[in-house]
């Protein structure tokens, strides 16, 4: 858990003005025992609450004292002190129920303000945090949109390139159909005839197996000839320089290749 992220979601708040549903607050109180950072959270939180109290704190209306003195029938007592005369309100006077009352009242009106304004505060940070998070979301997204336009600009390419190569006038086009038992395979090998450059689309093999992979041969009087080892490409491999051949054949091979074909791993052949 990132405790950090956890203290700015504002659960600390939320707890110590008894908001946090009991879920919420026994995950806390959990937490404060193994977290020092969050006891240290909920002590600055509530120091920022009597903080913020004392501040906003408000000066009774000018005129109040006397209309309390008058509906509550009280008389002042004025006490002579150094400096000169000051009245002074006997220390009964506070117990009065009326007094107590009121101040109540006002300490209610000041702390619904204060927690309405932390409630704001809150639901703010939240949805700031959820704007950030969409916005964040929209970027990626944008991001994937060009990444995946370069892809398909960049295979289009491939394919234009593939295309005006394969359609060239020098090259040779072999078919290679597959062997007895092995029908629904079939490979093309281009065959450059001026710079002897091998090309194979080979998207009709079947899928190599696990740890096996597919080699192509240049036969030229019953001997084969190492043409190089088919990957996985998208429409065509270029393969090895081969000098002269009669006919081509893939085989299936262990992955990395054989120096000889196995001949029973035979799986597509053509003459040229």
């Amino acid at each position: 858990m990132d405790i950090q992220v956890y203290i700015q979601s504002g659960i600390i708040e939320s707890y110590v003005l008894g908001l946090a549903d009991k879920e919420e607050a026994a995950e806390l109180e959990k937490l404060r025992l193994v977290h020092p950072e969050i006891q240290q959270a909920i002590t600055d939180f509530e120091k920022a609450l009597e903080t913020q109290a004392s501040a906003h704190a408000m000066q009774p209306p000018a005129g109040l004292k006397a209309r309390l003195f008058s509906e509550l029938q009280l008389n002042e007592t004025r006490i002579e002190n150094e400096e000169g005369m000051a009245p002074v309100i006997p220390v009964n006077i506070f117990t009065n129920t009326y007094r107590t009352g009121f101040l109540k009242k006002l300490a209610v009106a000041a702390a619904v303000l204060l927690i309405g304004s932390f409630l704001l505060n809150i639901y703010y940070y939240r949805k700031y945090r959820e704007v950030s998070k969409e916005n964040a979301e929209l970027i990626a997204a944008q991001s994937n949109q060009y990444v995946h336009k370069d892809i398909f600009e960049t295979r289009t390419k491939e394919l234009q390139n593939d295309i005006n190569l394969l359609s060239d006038s020098s090259m040779l086009k072999v078919v290679l159909p597959g062997v007895a038992g092995k029908e629904s395979n079939s490979a093309v090998v281009f065959w450059k005839k001026d710079t002897k450059d091998v090309y194979i689309a080979a998207a009709k093999l079947t899928p190599a197996p696990e740890g096996k992979q597919y080699q192509l041969w240049a036969l030229l009087d019953g001997k084969p000839i190492d043409a190089g080892l088919i990957s996985d490409c998208a429409t065509v491999c270029k393969l090895k320089n081969i000098k002269a051949a009669q006919a081509f054949a893939i085989t299936l091979e262990d992955k990395g290749g054989s120096p000889t074909p196995h001949l029973d791993q035979l799986v597509v052949m053509g003459k040229i």
